[in-house]
């Protein structure tokens, strides 16, 4: 049986550390989909035009079984068992991120029960890192030289048109 995983996130703007979560994912499983979806509780940065460039530029840096696809409405259970996934992949940066992807990981279990939650840790240069940090920078002084380092030359020139 193909062993397929999910991993869904706003990527908004996509960080070296989501780039290090799909890379983690490809080598765990014969086919990862990255979901990209809105969040309503985010402002948004990207325009949907713009997220998916930003998006394409990291998978291309990935090996083929690694593909994207935006989500449909309803919910990210539903879609990952519609598309035969039997895995959820989720980054846990700390203690609070952990506690919100355990409820989610109950919830999401209890809506598909055969789905799995796959949580792991990033390293230590990727902990604090996420896309509301670097959207914060943005607009600031020399926001460039804070933001370099947490993202791709690629998603950098995105962020700068």
């Amino acid at each position: 049986m193909k062993r397929i995983a999910v991993y869904a996130g706003s990527f908004d703007p996509p960080t070296l550390g989501h780039l290090w979560m799909m890379q983690q994912g490809a080598a765990l499983f014969d086919e990862l989909v990255v979901v990209s979806a809105v969040n309503p509780d985010k402002k948004g940065f990207f325009t949907a035009e713009q997220r998916r460039a930003a998006m394409q530029s990291l998978l291309a840096e990935l090996p083929p079984h690694v593909r994207m696809e935006e989500l449909p409405q309803g919910f990210l259970a539903e879609y990952a068992r519609s598309i035969g996934a039997r895995w959820l992949l989720r980054g846990v940066r700390g203690g609070t991120d952990f506690e919100y992807e355990k409820t989610m990981a109950r919830i999401n279990a209890q809506m598909v029960p055969q789905l799995q939650t796959v949580f792991l840790t990033p390293p230590a240069e990727l902990e604090n890192v996420s896309s509301s940090l670097i959207r914060g920078f943005v607009g600031q002084p020399d926001w460039q030289r804070w933001v370099r380092p947490h993202v791709t030359p690629a998603v950098l020139r995105l962020m700068e048109e």
